[in-house]
């Protein structure tokens, strides 16, 4: 008890001098709170480097030289215990062909995560539960989770949930940059097609809740939300978002919807893909070569694994060639910042979008994490409240989820 005791009035101590703290202070304070709490980053594309069999999670890669933002080495670098990798698949024919290829596509990636894992056992671990990741904390290793980004894969086949729950999959974000069959994208030119959620889609978000999969609500239109906060049974998450109020893009959420989301007990885990951070400036010649590609790849539509593997060079060529201007740690801090104001501290996490855009200045890659913590020291957030931030908020929903599953059903 004495120890207990000594230690808080220490914390208290150390905060209440924090002007005095030095930058090596903050640094040594930020590796001491990462050694004790868990952290987690609730969304990473990683996945599609799967794809090419010469990428090796266990090798630390440069960031700038090959466009990668996450490996083994550089989380536990970065003091990252956990990530998710999303089962990406963009969005693509809603007929029978189209999502019979999603769904294989998907299956390939569900496996090569699991490949991968499986080939380095002795610095990693697939995790399923809300409790998994403390326990492989403990042995040192780094923990996969399993998204799936896009429900597209999911077709109109309600069996395949369940099926993709388990191969892993723990949450799913019910659309991406369109609409599709369950429910209104943010992002669709065409505009809405089901004013929110479709018929199909309340029958998903149902079986979702049954076992105990989290809703992701980041990429569906402000309708969908709503839709989503009304017909769930259990909390939701968006996964990878930040504040429209201070970036005005509609993957954002507005105050309204932060406010809904944190009524309803969910958690919004901050972005860190610079254009939804911060307003970027025009960059004509960017938007160009994106056009260009897009054009070149059927809107990155329908392709062969070696069509994907060249769009995917293509994409980095261009983001090196017009790199723009980047966001910074303390604006990602202000978002959080904000959140908090209008949330609350119990509802705001971390889903960064490495290797799917993600990465700001001075968070680049996913060995820099601890600078976001060195932000929120530097601005007062406590100990209690970075760990609330970095896992104990999402894990909080996460465990609501399993408790309101069907476990019967689901086991």
């Amino acid at each position: 008890m004495k120890l207990i005791i000594i230690t808080t009035i220490s914390s208290i101590l150390l905060f209440a001098c924090q002007s005095k703290l030095t930058e090596e202070d903050y640094i040594k304070l930020a590796d001491e709170i990462h050694k004790d709490i868990v952290s987690i980053d609730t969304h990473s594309d990683t996945p599609l480097r799967l794809l090419d069999d010469e990428f090796n999670l266990a090798e630390k890669h440069d960031p700038y030289k090959t466009g990668s933002k996450v490996d083994f080495p550089r989380m536990k670098e970065g003091g990252l215990d956990a990530m998710f990798f999303a089962v990406f698949i963009g969005q693509g024919n809603r007929d029978n062909k189209g999502n019979e290829q999603a769904r294989n596509k998907a299956l390939k990636i569900f496996n090569k995560i699991h490949e991968s894992v499986t080939a380095n056992s002795n610095i990693a671990e697939i995790a399923k539960t809300s409790e998994d990741v403390y326990r492989i904390k403990k042995s040192d290793k780094r923990a996969v989770y399993i998204g799936i980004e896009n429900g597209y894969p999911v077709g109109k086949d309600i069996s395949l949930i369940e099926k993709f729950y388990q191969l892993g999959a723990r949450y799913i974000t019910l659309c991406h940059t369109k609409n599709n069959d369950i429910c209104d994208s943010s992002t669709d030119k065409k505009g809405e097609e089901h004013n929110g959620v479709s018929e199909f889609g309340e029958k998903v978000i149902t079986e979702m809740n049954r076992l105990g999969m989290l809703i992701d609500v980041s990429h569906i239109s402000d309708s969908a939300f709503y839709d989503v906060l009304r017909l769930s049974k259990s909390p939701v998450i968006a996964s990878h978002s930040c504040a429209r109020a201070l970036c005005d893009n509609p993957r954002n959420l507005n105050d309204e919807m932060l406010k809904a989301l944190a009524e309803k007990d969910g958690v919004i885990q901050m972005c860190i893909l610079s254009d939804y951070v911060k307003t970027p400036e025009p960059n004509p010649a960017k938007d160009k070569a994106m056009a260009d590609l897009r054009e070149k790849y059927n809107d990155f539509k329908d392709l062969s694994d070696e069509e994907s593997k060249a769009a995917r060079k293509g994409w980095r060529e261009i983001q090196n060639k017009f790199p723009g201007k980047l966001a910074k740690v303390k604006d990602v801090v202000d978002h959080i910042d904000h959140i908090v104001k209008i949330a609350g501290i119990d509802h705001v996490g971390i889903g960064t979008d490495f290797d799917g855009g993600g990465g700001i200045e001075d968070c680049y890659d996913v060995s820099q994490m601890k600078n976001i913590t060195i932000e929120l020291l530097k601005r007062g957030y406590n100990k209690n409240q970075i760990r609330k931030i970095w896992s104990e908020n999402f894990l909080k929903v996460f465990k609501q989820n399993e408790k309101l599953a069907d476990i019967n059903e689901a086991s």
